[in-house]
Order: C-alpha cells, then structure tokens, then sequence
C-alpha cells in the first residue's frame, strides 16, 4: 500500500469486489399484482425468537414454531439469550450454547421449521457483543483510556500509580478485567506548537513528577483487558466480548460455533439462511496489540506520542457507549495550529481503525459465511464499520426501527430521534444494497422498551411504515418471546413489543402482517428510484469528534444532516447516500453518475471542509458530463490526513475555485437551511430545477412517499405518519402514459384510482396513520376505487344510554350502562381495565339513503361494527369509520361495537408481579375505549 499519496478515503476503493460481486437481477414474475396478492416467505416478516437462557424443549419448539406459521410469519431468527431477571424458570432446564443438549434442540428445531415452510436465521454467539468465558486473555476486547490530571510547580510532585488506575477503572464493567498504566506524559496547560510532552517513569508504584513552574496536566495511558462483559449473555456464551481486531481470536470463536452445528446437523447453509451479528456496541474499544506497529506501517509516521492528546476523555456517563467529553480544567488547551494537527492524526487513527477491524472482524466472518454456505446478516453500523462499504459488502445488510411514545406526534427540525421510528443507519443500510442491487433491506423493527403492554397496532403501523420510507424491504419483528404456556402472564419477556399469544390484539395481528408483506413483496420485486446522490462531511468529523455510532450518533455534523433526505422524499424526489471511494469508482456521462446499478444526475455535498485532492477532479468530469453538483453551506477547501497535506490542502481550495468558474451553471454554492428544511428543499428544488417523480402542491413534513419501478408498473408508497393529523393534497406524478390504481395491502385488492383531471394528477386524502400504495400501469379497466362517503346533512348522535359488557383478561366479565361514553383512563373504576368492551344502542333512522356512514368519533383500541345484525368490518388505525349504506333500515336499529384495547392499564394493575412491573412501572396510564361522540352521517 502506498502511503502518504492518498488518505485512505481515496487510495483504490478498498472493497473491489463489490463491482464484480454485482448480482445481476434476475427476470420478474410475470405478474407484480399477483405477488403482491400472495406474497412470498421471503416477504414475510420474521420474528427475532428470543430463547430465554437456553430454558428450551422440542415440545414447546413446536408449539410456537406453529403460532407464528398461523399469524403469518415466516421466519425466525434464533436468538439464544440470558434468562430474563425477575422470571421464574418453573424448573425449565437451562441449557447451554453450543452443548449437547442446545444442539439437539436446534437441530430438531430447524427441522420443525422446515416441514412448516419457516426460515431460519441464527445469531452469532449470545447477547451483544459476542464473546465467551472460553476465550483466552489476548482474545478479549481491549480499551487505550485516557486519564488527565492538573499539576501546578515548580518541584516534584509524588503520584501513586495505583491512584491513577482507579482513577479508570469505572470502565472495568467486567470482574475478569486486567487493567494497566501504559504511559504518562507531562505538558504544560496551554500548547502553541506540538510537542510530545514529557515522557514520565512508570516503573514504580510511587512516581516522581518534576513539574516545571507553572500548570501542567499530567496525561496518562491506561489499557484495559476484557473490560466489558456480553450484554444478556447465555449461559456457555456469557463472559469478556472478544478483541474485535484480533483476525485470529474471531476465526477461532467463529469456527468453534461452526464445528460444533456442523458435526450436529451438517452443513450450515443446507439448513440455515444466514448467520447474523447484532449492532456493535464495543463500549469505546478502541485498541490491538500490534496497532502503533498497522499505524505506522499504512500512515508513514509514529503515532504514539499523539495518543494522550488525541484521544478523548472518558466519564462514567459515557463510557457505555464511548463517548467523549471535550474540554475540561484538567485537558490542554492547543492552539488553532496544534489543533488542526491533532484533528488530522485523529482521522488518520480512526481509519486505521476503521482497516482493522474490516480487514480482521468483517471480512472474517463473511468469509466464514461462504464457507459454511449461509449468507451472512450484520447490522453493520457502530464506531467500527464504514459507514457505507461495510454494509455493501455483506449479504444482506439490516438497519433498525424503533417504537417510542413519540413516534407519530410532530418531527421536529434537526433531530433523528422525536417523531421517528427509522434510525439514521436505516438511509445508509438501504443505499448500501442499492448500490450493490440488493433487493432485501433487513431491519430490526418495532423494537420497543417504552411501550411494552401498551404498544398499540396503530403504533406499530405507523412505525413500520416509517421503517418503508426509509428503505426498508423486509421486517424481523422484535421480538417473539420463548415462553411456555404455563407460565403465568405475562411469561418470560426479555425486549421488545410484546408480539405473544397472550396480547389483547394477537388475534388482529394477522392483518397487520399481511399488510406489511404485500409491502415489502412490491418492493423487494422492484427497484427504488433515486436521482440524487448525497456526500456527507465524514472526514470533518472523524477528524474533529471520531467515529460516531451511526444508529446513534452522539454528535451529528452538521445537526440537520439526518434530516435532508427526509425533506428530498417529502418534496417528491428521492436520494442514495455515497462517499468519496464510491465516487472515485464511478462513470461520468450525459449527465448523471454511475455507480454500478445507480445513476444520479444531482450530487449534493453537504458542508464538506475536507476532501480528497482526486474528489475535485470527479467533480470535473461529472460537471462535464452535465452532472449538477451542490455544495451545502460550505465549498470545500483542504483534505484530511496528516502527512504532506500541505500542498493537497492548497491543491484542493484551487481547484474547486477553478471548477466553480469553469461550469457556474452546474456547480453551484448554497445556504444552508435556516428555514424549516422542508421548506428550504422546495426552494432549492424549484430553483435549482431538480426534478421529482411526484410533485406534491402542498408538502408537509408528516407526510412522506417512497418511488419503485418494476417493468410492470411505476408504484408509490405514500405515508402519513401523524396520529392526529389528516393530510390532503394534489399529487402530480411523472409517469406519463399510465393510469394509476390503488393496491390495498390489507385485502390485496386494487382499484382504479380517480384522477383529478390528466391521468397523472391525483386528489391524495390521507387520514391519520394512513398510507397508499398507488401503482400506475398500462392496465385500464377494472372497478373503481371508491372514496369515503359524503356524510350527509342531518348527523344522528348516539346520545343515549349505551348497554356495556366488560370482558377483563384473566378477570369475570361483567355488565354495565354508561349515560355517556367516556375515556376510561379518567374513570377510576376502569383505569385497570384491559381486554374486550362490547357497546350497544338502539337508535331510530327516517330515511336509510340519507345517511352513508357511523363515525365512532375518539377511539382508544381496535373496533369491530355491527349494525342489525350485519358485520361492517374492523378498524386499527385512523379514523373509525364504517359504511353503512347497506345496513340502515327504516325505523329502530341496533349497532353493536366490539372494541379491544391494549395490555397496559391491567398490567400497571399488577404491583406484584415483577415481569410485568419491571416493563411498565415507568409508563402512565393509557386512555382506553370509546370515547366518541358516535354518530351515523
């Protein structure tokens, strides 16, 4: 490898055999609608199976092998974990992973699993990270913490180094941990040029400081050995996490696990889809044996002795996650100029780092994949994976989608978290496959532990659809429980919505699942449209703050960046993240990028300071081409790297000076937003002219569409994911030529969309949590779609006295009247109320024809409507409105409303029971029931 020419975002692209790697897809079937009538096992959500400390049989296997094949599911990821605190075991046996007893029961499950036509995957290890008690002490993670310390002189100053390792050992998370004083270094309080400092004897227990007159801080080096311990480890997978950087320790770990299914049930692959890793939380692992030796080798110059002022300060707040603490009395104070130094060691570590651990980790265990015949899964995002690369590389990469309180209230401005389910890692997973013509996007969906017992299928929809809009294709579902049945409520839970048996809406679940596979069959049979491409500032802030974790990033440069494509879909366009190496391995021509299956005919860089000298030349050829290249907010002006960046730095501000004033009209400079971003992108779009494929005359922020073309039609996936809010619009398409049919994802069945004058124009009505799936084909004739009926003039309200059954999970059912409807969270007497409430009223009609619908007006859980007798349907989201125009007759008439609600106010209820306490002590009471005011309009 050459060093010193290029950094490491532009030497070769580090990944060549992504190109060669490049599936070609295959032909469609011939009928897109038909799959989306019946979608495949391969569209069907899986569940994440969670087997609570080993405590497993054959028996139970089965059980729930077929519970979930009836509600649709048609996957499983087994994940062995800790037994969960607070359970009770109830004499279930524990068995240990990878003993005999684990493997026969996994053998006899992926059998089980087979005759039923279930999938599954399995996860590497146990909890997260993966590591074992088995593993020898070099195998196991490793941590260089810093530690600072202000010493005033002039004179010498007696320091223990004992004192000094205490001062870290909050790090020591783990009781088998090995802690020692690696170096320490003097330096005075304020730096004007850089200089290593003093190097201190630490040979000793006592150490002797000569401290010049004047402040000082003593700056110290302590390592750390198998500090951090798996998180819910199982047992014969509990223990240290392993040494993520050490290739040997994960060949090892990886083929022990092979070995040992293998010599039970043969080749991996012929029984398992994929091996898969959980999201990497390394607790600041930052460290190898040999890396001051990598460093210098790939970087060209010494490394060590910028460590104590390189490296970030650690406190007992942050240390879970790495995270740093900037400033501080007791941390040197560096001028611009050692600042800058700094910053650019700190880009060159991080990359190293970065080469490490795909080179040791990654690549490692994707090459263990293909010898053992099974694709390998990663959520691959984390201080440790590239942002990008590492995802393309892998077989099927997967992101994460959360479900909180406030997923479907306001989204405000410059957050990823408030009002999202989807995470930021979800744009970079979803361009990631795209880039490598990855059908499946895999996420870790509805993972909840905010909402437990109160998660509402409303909810969750919403939050699915979210997990869509960001490129999602297909749904583990978190989690599936393994509990007994005997098990007394709410059987063993370890994370996760409560998708079980035992949940008040399990017997509408269904409905949910197939919605959300005929979704993602369309989208897994299609490919996503995007004609923007977006660079973000990675080496700014590798360089400034280090690598962040990308599901959570604890500092986002600059704070809108997460929310930039949000604003691009919103306005009816679409975009793919990419990087400098992806760039550097693009085609230029008739004005768009080509990187193997995508094209772009916008780039936009976003406040990108640094570059790499070669990016300015692309920039050239694209412009040339008749690309339009944006610069947000900044233009570039230096590179990133230490060594010899003096010259590249200069060669960069000149040569996008130079490319500005040779193509003005296609390389353009623009604002940063100060507006609301939604805003500030429908400006930029009109005035720039970058095109869309649906123009919506009024955009709003709850509001967002997602654009996949199969050779049979043209489909958008249309959202709003407010709870309260309806939205209405004008959408004007850019599918010429096509007419455009509504494909209902909960029946399967579509309809010809009513357009609103030219066949690409549409009236978009979108109640809350609702969304569309409208497809524009060459097909022309079939039923019409038809929309909400007017009401009419003359309302009649359900006024009256309401006749109420109460049927209470694992309580006596019993009756009441109520004089007026009402939330039953202000009703002391049905604040603990969970389960089924049966509503019923007579009311006299005049003329049936005059009236179209019954609105049930607030309701608080899932309603099914029966009017005389005649069923009406059942609604779990939006608004409760039924049609009723076949049901009226002349004179008195009966409805009945069948409405459940949500686990949460009963479990709140139970003070004793420590399962359900531990999940939801923290959580208020819900409101629940029908609130109203009913009426038939």
């Amino acid at each position: 490898m050459k060093i010193g020419a290029l950094t490491p975002l532009t030497y070769m692209f580090p990944f060549p055999e992504l190109l060669s790697a490049i599936e070609v897809a295959g032909e469609s079937p011939a009928s897109l609608y038909q799959m989306f009538q019946n979608p495949s096992a391969q569209a069907r959500p899986f569940v994440r199976w969670w087997w609570n400390g080993g405590r497993i049989n054959e028996q139970e296997v089965i059980r729930e092998l077929d519970l979930l094949k009836q509600q649709g599911i048609s996957g499983v990821e087994i994940n062995t974990i800790a037994f969960p605190s607070d359970n009770e075991a109830m004499g279930h046996e524990a068995l240990s992973w990878l003993g005999e007893g684990w493997l026969d029961i996994l053998q006899k499950t992926l059998r089980a699993a087979k005759e039923r036509g279930i999938t599954c995957d399995l996860i590497v290890g146990s909890g997260w990270p993966f590591g074992g008690e088995f593993l020898e002490k070099h195998e196991q993670i490793k941590i260089m913490a810093l530690g600072t310390k202000r010493l005033s002189g002039g004179g010498q100053v007696k320091v223990k180094k004992s004192d000094l390792v205490n001062d870290l050992s909050f790090l020591k998370t783990y009781n088998g941990a090995s802690i020692e004083l690696f170096e320490a270094r003097l330096s005075p309080v304020n730096m004007e040029v850089f200089q290593p400092g003093t190097k201190i004897d630490i040979s000793q227990e006592d150490i002797n400081v000569n401290v010049p007159a004047g402040d000082h801080i003593l700056l110290y080096l302590v390592k750390l050995t198998g500090y951090a311990a798996v998180t819910h480890g199982a047992p014969g997978a509990s223990g240290p996490v392993i040494d993520h950087y050490n290739k040997a320790a994960v060949q090892r770990f990886l083929d022990r696990m092979s070995d040992a299914i293998t010599s039970k049930i043969g080749v991996m692959g012929d029984h398992i889809r994929s091996v898969f890793i959980d999201s990497l939380e390394l607790r600041g692992s930052n460290w190898s044996e040999d890396l001051l030796a990598e460093f210098k080798k790939r970087r060209g110059y010494d490394v060590q002795s910028y460590l104590p002022y390189m490296l970030f300060k650690l406190n007992k707040e942050s240390a879970y996650n790495g995270n740093h603490t900037e400033g501080g009395d007791d941390m040197v104070k560096f001028s611009p100029a050692v600042q800058n130094e700094i910053e650019r060691v700190r880009y060159d570590f991080e990359t190293t780092r970065l080469e490490l651990f795909d080179e040791r980790f990654l690549q490692t265990f994707i090459d263990w994949c293909k010898k053992n015949k099974v694709k390998s899964r990663v959520q691959a995002y984390g201080r440790e994976y590239y942002t990008l690369e590492s995802a393309m590389k892998l077989d099927i990469p997967e992101c994460e989608t959360w479900l909180r309180p406030d997923v479907g209230k306001e989204m405000p401005e410059n957050t990823f978290r408030l009002g999202r389910g989807y995470r930021p890692v979800n744009k970079f997973a979803a361009s990631a496959a795209l880039l490598t013509n990855k059908r499946i996007v895999s996420c870790e969906e509805i993972t909840n532990t905010s909402m437990v017992f109160n998660d509402t299928l409303e909810h969750i929809k919403i939050t699915g659809d979210q997990s869509n809009l960001s490129g999602v294709t297909h749904s583990i579902l978190h989690g599936f429980n393994y509990s007994p049945k005997e098990i007394p409520f709410p059987g063993w839970v370890r994370y996760g919505s409560y998708f079980n048996e035992r949940n008040t809406w399990w017997p509408y679940l269904k409905t949910w699942i197939d919605y959300k596979a005929r979704i993602s069959q369309v989208f897994q049979a299609s490919v996503a449209q995007s004609d923007i491409a977006i660079l973000f500032a990675s080496a700014d802030l590798w360089s400034r703050v280090g690598l962040q974790y990308q599901q959570l990033p604890q500092i986002v440069q600059p704070e809108y960046a997460n929310n930039i494509w949000e604003a691009i879909h919103q306005n009816g366009s679409a975009c793919d993240y990419i990087t400098e190496r992806i760039l550097a391995q693009s085609k230029f021509s008739n004005g768009q990028l080509h990187f193997g299956p995508r094209s772009y005919s916008t780039l936009m860089m976003v406040e990108m300071e640094s570059i790499a000298p070669e990016t300015a030349a692309l920039l050239k050829q694209f412009a040339a081409a008749g690309g339009k290249v944006i610069f947000v907010g900044k233009d570039p002006v230096k590179t990133f790297g230490k060594l010899n960046h003096e010259p590249k730095d200069q060669k960069v501000s000149s040569d996008i000076k130079a490319l500005k004033k040779s193509y003005p009209s296609q390389v353009i400079s623009y604002p940063a937003p100060t507006e609301k971003i939604i805003d500030w992108y429908k400006t930029m779009q009109a005035k720039l002219q970058i095109p869309a494929y649906v123009k919506f005359d009024r955009p709003v922020q709850h509001v967002s569409q997602v654009h996949y073309k199969h050779p049979e039609a043209d489909v958008f996936f249309i959202s709003n994911s407010n709870l309260k809010e309806e939205h209405e619009c004008i959408a004007e398409f850019n599918v010429p030529g096509k007419t455009a049919w509504i494909w209902d994802p909960e029946t399967g069945q579509r309809y010809l969309y009513p357009t609103a004058g030219a066949k690409n124009k549409l009236k978009i009505s979108l109640d809350p949590a609702q969304s569309v799936l409208i497809a524009f084909s060459k097909d022309t004739k079939g039923e019409t779609y038809a929309l909400r009926p007017v009401p009419g003039n003359n309302p009649i309200p359900l006024s009256g006295s309401w006749n109420v059954r109460l049927e209470q999970v694992y309580g006596t059912p019993r009756q009441l009247q109520m004089t007026e409807l009402r939330d039953f969270k202000s009703d002391p007497e049905l604040q603990k109320f969970s389960g089924t409430v049966y509503y019923e009223q007579q009311f006299n009609v005049g003329r049936p024809q005059d009236y179209r619908s019954i609105d049930l007006g607030e309701v608080h859980g899932i309603t099914e409507v029966e009017i005389n007798g005649q069923q009406l349907g059942m609604k779990w989201y939006g608004k409760h409105i039924y049609d009723v125009k076949k049901s009226l007759k002349p004179g008195p008439n009966t409805v009945k409303i069948k409405l459940t609600t949500t686990l949460g106010n009963y479990a709140r209820s139970l003070k004793d029971n420590k399962v359900a306490m531990n999940w939801i002590k923290k959580q208020p009471i819900h409101s629940s029931g029908l609130v109203g005011p009913v009426k038939v309009c």
